[in-house]
C-alpha cells in the first residue's frame, strides 16, 4: 500500500483544514516546496497535492507553488482542485504531473472523465469525495444525492487509474479513517482506491493495508503534527 503525505494549498501556502471548511484551515508551512521536499527526504514514493482555492474557483489559484514542487521534487505527483476541462488537465501534465484528480466533473461531466482517460492513459484519477456515503462537490460546499459507489463503478470501463475516496467528516479530524466504508467501496470496483481523510497514527495505516484491498492512503494533518512518522510509517508498510 502506497503512502502519499499530503499538501493543501490555500492562499500560496500547505495548510490542513478540518471537515473541508475553509475557515477552519491551519498554515503548517508558508513554503509548500520546501514541505514537499522534506517528505521527498523521508522517501515517499508520491505526493499528494491539493489547489483548495482551485476547488472553490474552478480554475487553478495556487499553480505557483504547485509548478515549484514539481521543479523541486523528482518523486510522482497527482494534483486535485479545480481540474475542470480538458486544456487544464494538458496543461498540468505537459508541466511534469503525473497525475490529475477530476472530482467535481465526476459528477457533473463525466463524459470528460472518460474522455481525458482516453487522451491520458493511466493519468486520471477521480476524486470522490463523500458525507454519510453521498458524493459532495465544488470543494466539498455542494451536498449531492449520488452514491458514492454507484458513481465509482460508472467509471469501471473508463480506463481511470485510481479513485481517491476521502470520508469529509473524518478529514482533519485526527479520529481514524473510514476503513469499513472505504474497503466497501474498493471490493466494489477493480479500480485502485485510495484511502484519504483521518488517517492519524501508525495503526490507521496498519488497518487500511490489512484490508488487503486497499491500493494507498493519504495523510495530512497527522504527517504535520507529528503523530506520525513518515520515515517510520514508510518502513512499516515496506516491511
Amino acid at each position: 500500500m502506497i503512502l502519499y503525505p499530503a499538501i493543501d494549498l490555500k492562499d500560496g501556502a500547505a495548510v490542513r483544514l478540518i471537515h473541508g471548511e475553509m475557515d477552519s484551515a491551519t498554515v503548517f508551512n508558508g513554503d509548500p516546496a520546501a514541505q514537499a521536499q522534506s517528505f521527498v527526504d523521508a522517501g515517499c514514493q508520491w505526493l499528494h497535492l491539493v489547489d483548495l482555492n482551485g476547488a472553490f474557483a474552478g480554475t487553478p489559484v495556487n499553480a505557483a507553488p504547485v509548478e515549484a514542487i514539481l521543479k523541486q521534487c523528482k518523486v510522482p505527483t497527482q494534483l486535485g482542485g479545480g481540474i475542470r476541462d480538458m486544456a487544464t488537465i494538458a496543461r498540468w501534465l505537459d508541466l511534469g504531473l503525473s497525475r490529475v484528480i477530476l472530482g467535481t466533473v465526476a459528477v457533473e461531466d463525466p463524459d470528460l472523465v472518460r474522455e481525458a482517460a482516453r487522451a491520458f492513459p493511466g493519468q486520471v484519477a477521480v476524486g470522490l469525495d463523500a458525507r454519510n456515503g453521498r458524493v459532495a462537490t465544488r470543494g466539498w460546499a455542494q451536498e449531492t444525492d449520488v452514491m458514492v459507489t454507484d458513481l465509482a463503478r460508472s467509471f469501471e470501463d473508463a480506463g481511470i487509474a485510481a479513485i481517491i475516496y476521502t470520508d469529509i467528516l473524518r478529514d482533519g479530524a485526527m479520529k481514524g479513517p473510514n476503513v469499513a466504508a472505504t474497503a466497501a467501496l474498493a471490493k466494489a470496483v477493480s479500480i485502485p482506491v485510495i484511502a484519504s481523510g483521518g488517517v492519524a497514527s501508525l495503526d490507521d495505516l496498519i488497518a487500511l493495508r490489512d484490508t488487503g484491498v486497499i491500493a494507498g492512503a493519504i495523510s495530512g494533518r497527522a504527517l504535520y503534527d507529528g503523530a506520525l512518522d513518515l520515515a517510520a510509517a514508510l518502513r512499516t508498510l515496506a516491511a
